[in-house]
């Protein structure tokens, strides 16, 4: 890949720091694919990344960088620096998969772009008198991997944080919803279904009722709440009375404010399931709860108009089709994401890279396997050069500069 011509326009300094990004990134164009490839052909869940972890850390020392890991107490998190200047770029870094369904969120593509947006950016850090800080952050499906980092200190000297995420097509925000992972669990007394089943408490009698109470306060939602979950045991056997049954759920809201009293309505549902039937409850926590996203505008359009110059064109995200493609979406996806605690915090940017896979979206099979397709792996490409353009411009542009680093300061 050539550096577009309309790039000349910049000063000479800067025309020459993102053709030597993109040489470099062309250089290791096929150790990131083979990293992608790899990540994806083994997928692993949250907190137990470590093959991922591995690979990562691996190639980000083979390339000169000062390498972490474990890191911030988690095992599978990683902290690699390199260079020494004022202005901390961090790139972060996902790889965790989703049960049964692998990495249908694309998370290998991630991981290897921020391998090559980092390690592109190293090549000119002296000269962009900057430091660079990649962040492998495991666990971000549900277990708030980047909330734990940054409550022990992963982000405090950092000036801005990017990455780039998987989606069908280019879009550079997401309607992105605090959220609360928890688990429920009903505990009830085992029977023989038929000869003695008054003598049993009927766990998962207690979800019936519950999921009716769920979908009754449905109606009464305000706009933007969400309540989903799935339950991942009933019992063992129709001829006994479970004594156990649990799932996994999530509410969300436009604002982490705003959780609270959604929180409370739900958990009463689940209370009226125990009362029903004397069943025992017990609600845990599967994590940190994720706030809303606030990108930073002005970070945002400098990477849309890198990646235009790509020749990536963005589009709505409320403008893809149905499955069949016969109608439009009625609202805006959403999402949730860690890297949304982090945006309350320090300026950040999580746009969001196409890949082509309609009709089939995030979190669907089809999904999974457009992650490795020919359009992924020049997403992983066009996201590191992009990524790394970006951080060019920022550290190039005196008034950008100074708001960054004031940040730290």
């Amino acid at each position: 890949m050539s550096i577009p011509t309309k790039l000349s326009n910049k000063t000479s300094k800067t025309f020459k720091l993102k053709a030597d990004i993109d040489n470099t990134v062309q250089q290791n164009k096929n150790h990131l694919i083979t990293i992608s490839h790899k990540i994806h052909a083994h997928p692993e869940l949250g907190f137990e990344e470590k093959l991922a972890a591995k690979l990562v850390s691996e190639y980000l020392a083979e390339t000169g960088f000062t390498v972490k890991k474990p890191a911030y107490g988690l095992e599978t998190a990683i902290e690699a620096t390199f260079g020494s200047g004022d202005m901390v770029v961090a790139i972060c870094a996902e790889y965790d998969c989703l049960p049964e369904i692998g990495h249908a969120c694309g998370h290998n593509i991630i991981a290897a772009t921020a391998l090559g947006a980092a390690t592109a950016l190293a090549q000119v850090a002296k000269e962009l008198g900057i430091t660079v800080k990649v962040l492998g952050t495991p666990g971000e499906e549900g277990g708030g991997g980047k909330i734990i980092m940054l409550q022990r200190g992963a982000f405090e000297d950092v000036s801005v944080a990017m990455m780039v995420h998987p989606w069908p097509v280019d879009t550079l925000q997401l309607n992105c919803l605090a959220v609360e992972h928890f688990e429920v669990h009903y505990m009830g007394r085992q029977a023989h279904a038929s000869a003695f089943p008054w003598q049993g408490i009927n766990a998962a009698d207690a979800f019936v009722v519950a999921q009716v109470a769920l979908g009754l306060l449905r109606q009464h939602l305000e706009p933007g709440h969400q309540i989903h979950g799935v339950v991942l045991k009933g019992g063992e056997a129709a001829n006994v009375i479970p004594e156990h049954a649990f799932g996994r759920f999530m509410i969300r809201t436009p604002d982490i404010k705003e959780l609270e009293d959604l929180r409370q309505k739900v958990r009463n549902c689940f209370k009226a399931g125990a009362l029903a039937t004397k069943c025992k409850l017990k609600i845990k926590s599967l994590g940190p709860i994720y706030s809303q996203f606030v990108a930073d505008s002005e970070i945002l359009e400098i990477y849309k108009l890198n990646s235009q110059k790509l020749g990536r064109s963005f589009t709505n995200a409320d403008s893809l089709n149905s499955p069949d493609n016969t109608q439009k979406c009625v609202t805006s996806p959403t999402i949730s994401t860690d890297m949304a605690n982090v945006s309350l915090v320090v300026p950040a940017i999580h746009p969001m890279i196409g890949i082509n896979s309609l009709p089939s979206r995030n979190h669907e099979p089809g999904f999974a396997a457009a992650a490795v397709s020919p359009h992924a792996d020049r997403a992983v490409i066009d996201g590191a050069t992009a990524l790394a353009w970006t951080a060019v411009d920022l550290a190039t542009t005196p008034k950008i500069r100074k708001r960054l680093t004031r940040h730290v300061g």
